[in-house]
């Protein structure tokens, strides 16, 4: 080492210890006060950051790699994560209002422009809807302005449906235990089809699958089919219909999410009821109970779960989509010719 590197470094130790000497007598000769005040300070704003930092949104995986996930596990999605480019949820893109708004203008040319105001409003400024909608309800596709909302509906809400329902109880319960006698032979007998859950099993059995009917699925059911045709109310015409079976084990939890659009009520009639069972809509929970119907609004954020025991069995009911009561009956013309299935 050369002299003049060490007599450097001698004179840079003794600077840092005049400074480390200089700042502790600072400390001392400052108010006890104001050093509590300054330490509680730096405490907030560490706190801060360190909350501020976990609040960040997560990265969500892209809908390409979940369903990479899913299928490596065998499993279908049946709300989120679709492969069909039919799939009325993971069809749309930026282009779907320019698309929508060409649909109503040739409604309109062949029919009327008469009772379409409100449609023409909500695809005029669907952006701005779905965007601006609060977090409880968030349509995924399509938001019809004006509708009351509410999570829940009344059995009057579409009275005539909900009683020919009920009334069919016992028909539409034997069709399904003659269809489900078939998993005692495989794991996922034909025509029905695996949902994705973070736990338990979800599995449906569609007569009416975004506005198609399915032959062979209605062709085990004929008489739960027929009785679709006798509903007044039935979303049976585009994208937004659907009729199944669906069936919880226990153990299952369905994940918290919303439906396409507020134009329609979910109807579930009760099959098979256990204990254990909720259904939570907009934060507000609800129990099924066999032969009943229990309607609500789907836009909303919405789970389902069975807590039941292996011994309980399966949460089963028959799921049907029907129209809002206060969707009037030429706007429900125009929106079967605007979502019509392939449109």
């Amino acid at each position: 080492m050369s002299l003049e590197w060490l007599v450097a470094w001698s004179w840079s130790l003794d600077g840092l210890r005049d400074c480390i000497a200089t700042g502790i007598q600072s400390v001392r000769d400052c108010d006890t006060t104001a050093v509590v005040t300054v330490a509680c300070l730096l405490v907030l704003f560490v706190w801060y950051c360190y909350h501020v930092g976990r609040e960040q949104p997560r990265p969500y995986a892209s809908v390409n790699s979940l369903m990479q996930g899913a299928d490596a596990n065998g499993l279908q999605n049946g709300y989120v994560y679709c492969q069909s480019p039919e799939c009325v949820r993971c069809a749309h893109n930026e282009g779907l209002n320019q698309k929508l708004y060409h649909n109503l203008q040739e409604y309109a040319k062949r029919y009327s422009w008469s009772g379409m105001g409100r449609i023409h409003k909500g695809i005029r400024e669907q952006g701005r809807y779905l965007n601006s909608r609060p977090s409880i309800q968030k349509p995924e596709v399509f938001f019809l302005p004006d509708l009351p909302t509410t999570p829940y509906f009344s059995r009057d809400a579409q009275k005539h449906d909900v009683e020919l329902l009920e009334r069919n109880f016992q028909t539409i319960l034997c069709e399904f235990e003659t269809l489900y006698k078939a998993f005692s032979n495989c794991s996922l007998p034909q025509g029905w089809k695996m949902n994705s859950t973070p736990s338990g099993e979800w599995v449906t059995f569609y007569l009416v699958n975004q506005g198609v009917c399915v032959p062979r699925n209605c062709r085990k059911c004929p008489r739960t089919y027929r009785l679709l045709g006798s509903l007044r109310t039935c979303i049976g015409n585009n994208v937004f219909g659907n009729a199944c079976i669906s069936v919880l084990s226990p153990g299952t939890v369905i994940t918290e999410h919303y439906g396409p659009t507020n134009i329609r009520i979910r109807c579930h009639l009760g099959l098979k009821t256990p204990s254990g069972c909720e259904l939570v809509v907009g934060g507000e929970p609800q129990c099924w109970a066999e032969g009943r119907c229990l309607l609500f609004d789907d836009s909303f954020l919405h789970t389902a779960f069975h807590e039941g025991s292996a011994e309980d069995g399966p949460r089963v009911v028959f799921m049907v989509d029907l129209w809002h009561p206060n969707v009037a009956a030429a706007e429900r013309q125009a929106l079967d010719f605007i979502f019509a299935p392939g449109r």
